[in-house]
């Protein structure tokens, strides 16, 4: 079916014209893809006739304003003798209005003119005038399964960055540093009151730049705007742990919650994290002869597909063997309750550190580390993707050093 692609004027205050065009059936709009007949121009013509305002009801029983011509005696519009400046400037903002016009309509009607190179830059610019947001938000809804809370509060820090507005056009590296400036400074959502963190603001800009480099992959971005731009510095954290000695008192000692005592040590012996210990069923669970005791699973927050190796007493700690899918720690949840036995637990155990569950993690690389197993196979074991994540575990194991070495003081 043809498109019909009409040029039309709207009375404007200080007695101008507004250029649009008409489209007979309506396009979809680009951005919001809902039908559309009007597509402004943001140009204007000088009126050559005399207008005034007049109220009227709309279909809604609303009082509205529109500009009407002020008509002569013999019931033609008013003339107005416009200067030689705003006659040239209608003539060429005309011409201007047409070709749009014409163009539109040979997009809409007419595409087998445009020879390749032509149509290339037609879905480069239509690409360019898409929405940033919205492709951002499509793609943190394909992360629900790898850091899915992360990627949604990145979304809303653009968002609020940028008003709910912002096309792939918009993007350089300006407004890249800007949204990096403005994380770095910002509140947090949580709290008027509290800055935003600088590791929670290097979290979401990293959000930020893989979206940038799947863009450029996608070919949304005619560069790889991503390469252009610094990360936020990520600030050290503390990590704490369980030594050897904690952890066999912990044995010792009774919990509320049974299931949750098993997951902890199982924790500490494996290094696998709540999520992925949660979600861990039977059919993963492999023996092979010889070799001894193997999980293969698939990481909640990496998506790494693993053969992980573990330990005969972390198998006893799973308890008697179900159907391949039931889940091994079956019934295990994040609750406050859960959180309250934790640290009952813990307690029990005179131990007074901060201890969260993720820190039997910590401590299962900080005790691999200690006993001499080497970096690169920490590193695998823990599944991490980037080693500059396992050197934090270093870091610790060097304090810990440091701290053994003054514990031995002679009395001179």
């Amino acid at each position: 079916m043809v498109t019909k692609v009409k040029l039309r004027f709207k009375n404007i205050s200080d007695n101008r014209h507004s250029l649009y065009l008409d489209f007979y059936p309506p396009i979809l709009h680009p951005e919001t893809d809902k039908p559309t007949r009007r597509e402004f121009l943001n140009l204007f013509l000088f009126n050559e006739n005399e207008t005034e305002e007049q109220m009227y009801l709309d279909k809604n029983g609303k009082e509205q304003k529109r500009l009407i011509p002020i008509l002569g005696k013999k019931g033609e519009p008013k003339k107005i003798r416009l200067n030689p400046i705003d006659k040239k400037h209608n003539e060429e903002t005309l011409q201007i209005a047409e070709q749009i016009r014409q163009k539109r309509d040979n997009q809409l009607n007419k595409p087998e003119i445009y020879t390749g190179y032509e149509k290339a830059q037609l879905k480069i610019r239509e690409m360019e005038n898409t929405s940033f947001l919205q492709y951002f938000c499509e793609l943190k809804e394909k992360r629900k399964a790898s850091n899915h809370d992360n990627w949604v509060s990145a979304y809303h820090y653009l968002e609020k960055f940028t008003g709910g507005k912002l096309k792939f056009v918009d993007l350089d590296e300006k407004f890249c540093n800007d949204f990096k400036d403005y994380l770095c400074n910002t509140y947090s959502n949580r709290s008027e009151k509290v800055k935003l963190s600088q590791n929670s603001a290097f979290s979401y800009f990293n959000k930020f730049k893989a979206t940038l480099k799947q863009a450029h992959k996608d070919g949304f971005l005619r560069y790889n705007l991503n390469a252009r731009i610094d990360r936020i510095k990520e600030a050290e954290t503390h990590r704490n742990f369980l030594t050897l000695e904690e952890l066999n008192n912990l044995i010792q000692k009774d919990c509320l919650n049974p299931l949750l005592k098993n997951a902890a040590l199982f924790s500490a012996l494996t290094g696998f994290r709540f999520g992925d210990i949660a979600k861990l069923t039977w059919g993963e669970v492999e023996f092979i002869k010889g070799n001894g005791y193997f999980i293969r699973f698939t990481q909640q927050k990496t998506n790494g597909v693993e053969m992980m190796p573990i330990s005969e007493q972390a198998y006893n700690l799973m308890g008697e063997r179900k159907e391949p899918n039931q889940k091994v720690f079956n019934g295990l949840t994040y609750s406050a309750y859960s959180n309250k036995h934790l640290a009952q637990w813990i307690g029990s155990a005179g131990i007074t550190k901060n201890i969260t569950f993720h820190c039997f993690r910590h401590t299962y690389a900080t005790l691999q580390l200690s006993n001499g197993t080497d970096f690169y196979t920490v590193s695998k074991m823990l599944g991490h993707r980037d080693p500059r994540t396992t050197q934090v575990y270093t870091k610790i194991i060097n304090q810990a050093k440091r701290d053994a070495a003054d514990k031995i003081v002679l009395k001179f």
